[in-house]
């Protein structure tokens, strides 16, 4: 019998933009590794943004943010 996962693998949290300042709604997900970092225009102002996401067992939610490219 296979157990199943507490973690849910994709989640949604969101970022600041450093650009604009509205706050941008992301899934994530949870397989891609406990430290991720990859580009993203924001949808409001499409400024490039670079994303980081830390995750850590520890914390309720992840920790994301956001540094303009």
């Amino acid at each position: 019998m296979k157990r199943k996962s507490k973690r849910k693998p994709r989640i949604e949290t969101s970022y600041m933009c450093p650009t604009c300042g509205e706050q941008i709604v992301i899934p994530i997900d949870r397989s891609q590794g406990a430290v991720q970092e990859y580009g993203e225009d924001c949808p409001v102002c499409c400024n490039p943004n670079v994303i980081h996401v830390e995750f850590d067992e520890a914390w309720e939610e992840p920790r994301v943010w956001a540094d303009a490219e």
